[in-house]
């Protein structure tokens, strides 16, 4: 693995750790993210004109219970926040499984930031207490899950903005301005997702819990964030 990939881990880790201080913890996902963001448009300067050192592929990312479908919301919010895009496939055995098409080194990050931040997530739901007089407990869950992946999307996406914005005016491999590249990138990623799911659909799956407000508040603690709620609604790709 990338040196930088690796050292990205290592401080996910020590924020999952249960002996690490809130304070230090919070220090550690904000340099991760910012790390994450950073290398991202790096790879993507010094891979312009050579394909062979970061093409477009895709990966099948499986989730298990408990809470699959959530996961599969989170996921999905990753990929699409660090360049990728995501095609919810439905259950394969015991199973529900999401493609991913991408550059080879944004996937690597998708797959790292899902690990760590789909852990937090069902960490966090587990030490939840659902509130007296809620009539469904796992509606209530449900909306918690959804308010915390859709604050961690809109906190990743800000980080991942920033990023590209400072690299508008670098150079890359070949001459190239950063903007042009990125831009480049995205157009090949959404013409690859469009050739492997050419009926993809956008998908909405509503909640009727109120602990929305209780998971975006975890989302927000876990420093990388997700898009605001509009009437109660997430939107997500579905293929066909």
């Amino acid at each position: 693995m990338n040196p930088k990939l690796a050292t990205i881990q290592a401080l996910l880790a020590k924020a999952e750790d249960a002996a690490t201080s809130e304070a230090e913890a919070e220090l550690a996902r904000t340099r991760a993210m910012e790390m994450m963001a950073k290398y991202g448009v790096d790879e993507a300067l010094l891979s312009d004109g050579r394909p062979s050192r970061d093409e477009v592929c895709d990966r099948n990312i499986d989730l298990p219970n408990p809470w699959s479908m959530s996961r599969v919301r989170l996921v999905c919010f990753i990929a699409e926040s660090v360049g990728c895009k995501a095609a919810y496939m439905g259950i394969r055995g015991n199973v529900r499984r999401v493609h991913v098409v991408g550059y080879e080194s944004d996937i690597q990050r998708t797959e790292i930031l899902c690990a760590s931040l789909v852990l937090q997530m069902i960490g966090g739901l587990g030490a939840q207490v659902v509130p007296y007089g809620v009539r469904s407990a796992r509606a209530w869950r449900n909306s918690w899950t959804i308010g915390f992946a859709e604050r961690v999307l809109e906190r990743l996406g800000a980080i991942e903005k920033a990023a590209r914005a400072a690299a508008r005016d670098e150079t890359s491999a070949t001459g190239r301005r950063g903007e042009l590249v990125l831009a480049d990138r995205d157009a090949k990623v959404q013409a690859a997702f469009r050739r492997a799911h050419p009926n993809a659909r956008v998908s909405r799956s509503s909640y009727s819990g109120n602990g929305y407000g209780d998971g975006a508040a975890a989302g927000n603690r876990a420093d990388i964030g997700g898009t605001r709620r509009i009437g109660g609604k997430v939107a997500g790709a579905l293929a066909a």
